[in-house]
């Protein structure tokens, strides 16, 4: 389906962003890995899933937090793959505290990085998309993008900022091909989740398993774990005709938290 197509994924040696560079992959598209840790198994795992239709992939490690590391990222992609298609935005960073003890430096890194990034990225993209009449942009938000939680300041305001982005990028492109679109999941199992398990059942003294079902049972109704590749899917979705006038949605997969 995608086939000829390139899609940057920020943040995506690990986690939801490989998962999406997997599945988009899978559909025929080149992608462009970003992020840091190791670059050849994530890259090795994209390339398997896109064999069939010999599918290139590329790798920019930059710093989400700069902008001029990002305009070379854009860059890179342009010159390598002639133009950015599919834009997932997904890079992100956590911190927990109270809104008293939260260190300033933590929460410009976080707006920074979650929120944006995705500004520039976004930017840079579209006028290539434009000029094409075609492009999809898809942005992670988060079900904290909907509802807030005790503790996450600045990760909930930058998520919030996201779909506020995703809306105001859908209208100004609405006459167009250019479509704009945010993901909002709630608890996925990613590296990053699960330390917070970890950190539960040792602070508690109590099994991994119970920790598990503590963290869904506080939000999820559903008392399952998103996974990454449901989200790719999702990706795909978005990036179909099926979607073409899916138009600045925050779709949340959630099992449940936000319809309490």
């Amino acid at each position: 389906m995608l086939k000829g197509k390139t899609a940057l994924v920020t943040g995506s040696t690990s986690g939801i962003g490989l998962g999406i560079a997997v599945a988009l992959a899978r559909q025929g598209a080149n992608i462009v890995l970003n992020g840091f840790g190791d670059v050849e198994a994530p890259k090795a795992q994209i390339l398997e899933a896109g064999k069939a239709a010999g599918i290139k992939v590329g790798y920019h490690g930059a710093d989400m937090s700069k902008a001029t590391e990002i305009e070379a990222m854009m860059k890179y992609a342009a010159e390598e793959f002639g133009r950015v298609d599919i834009l997932v935005n997904n890079a992100g960073i956590q911190h927990v505290a109270k809104l008293e003890d939260f260190p300033a430096e933590k929460w410009d890194a976080i707006i920074a990085i979650n929120l944006s990034s995705a500004f520039h990225t976004t930017r840079l993209a579209l006028p290539a998309m434009q000029k094409a009449n075609w492009g999809r942009i898809i942005n992670v938000a988060s079900v904290h993008g909907l509802v807030a939680s005790a503790q996450k300041a600045a990760y909930v305001a930058a998520k919030h900022g996201i779909v506020g982005l995703t809306k105001v990028t859908a209208l100004e492109n609405a006459t167009t091909g250019v479509t704009c679109n945010a993901i909002c999941p709630g608890w996925v199992l990613t590296p990053l989740v699960q330390k917070q398990v970890d950190a539960k059942a040792a602070a508690q003294g109590i099994s991994n398993e119970e920790a598990t079902k503590q963290l869904l049972g506080e939000k999820e109704p559903s008392m399952q774990f998103t996974t990454p590749e449901e989200l790719g899917e999702l990706a795909v979705f978005f990036c179909s005709a099926a979607s073409n006038n899916v138009r600045g949605v925050a779709w949340n997969m959630d099992g449940g938290w936000t319809a309490q």
